[in-house]
């Protein structure tokens, strides 16, 4: 494959990433501070895709620069994500696509918080326990999981997640923000 055919293919990926997300143009526009017309044409093969272009493309679709044009296989095929910190949690992406469900492996700090506050958002959630303890509440629900207990919920149900202690907890979550269920088969 040339150069050519490298380039010929980022607009096509371009616009799958973006209808994955189901993002207009308008939405990544906002984004990325990137035209609507310089991306309507980047995905219509009309305008050669820069560096100034794709490391913010990159970013809002949450995938490797190398993803986007289609760079050869190293033959590793390890996720080398990097982790992030959010409210004290380690956050680790174990999904390298945007969009639809997204799998973390989290490490919680020591917060057993006296007056939890409870949230809800969009979306479904289900953790499985890997070390460590977990408190829930689930709307009326105070629930103490350990290793090796899943829970899954609905996010628009109120709920709060700290860690009791006594040391850290690692979890596996994925997450489904249209509201997705998890299958789990024994």
């Amino acid at each position: 494959m040339d150069d050519d055919d490298v380039l010929r293919g980022v607009g096509p990926r371009l616009r799958q990433l973006r209808l994955e997300r189901e993002a207009t143009l308008g939405d990544l526009a906002e984004e990325t501070g990137i035209s609507v017309s310089t991306l309507s044409r980047l995905e219509a093969g009309q305008r050669k895709p820069t560096l100034e272009l794709l490391l913010p493309l990159a970013r809002a679709h949450r995938v490797a620069l190398d993803e986007l044009v289609d760079a050869p296989e190293t033959g590793d095929p390890r996720i080398r994500s990097k982790p992030v910190v959010r409210h004290g949690r380690t956050f680790i992406s174990l999904t390298r696509r945007p969009g639809g469900l997204q799998s973390y492996k989290i490490l919680m700090p020591i917060e057993d918080e006296p007056s939890p506050v409870l949230r809800t958002h969009e979306g479904y959630e289900w953790l499985y326990v890997l070390s460590g303890r977990v408190r829930l509440i689930l709307g009326t629900r105070d629930l103490t999981l350990g290793p090796g207990e899943v829970v899954e919920f609905d996010t628009r149900t109120p709920h709060w997640l700290g860690n009791p202690g006594p040391t850290v907890t690692e979890v596996l979550a994925i997450f489904g923000p249209q509201g997705e269920r998890m299958h789990v088969r024994s």
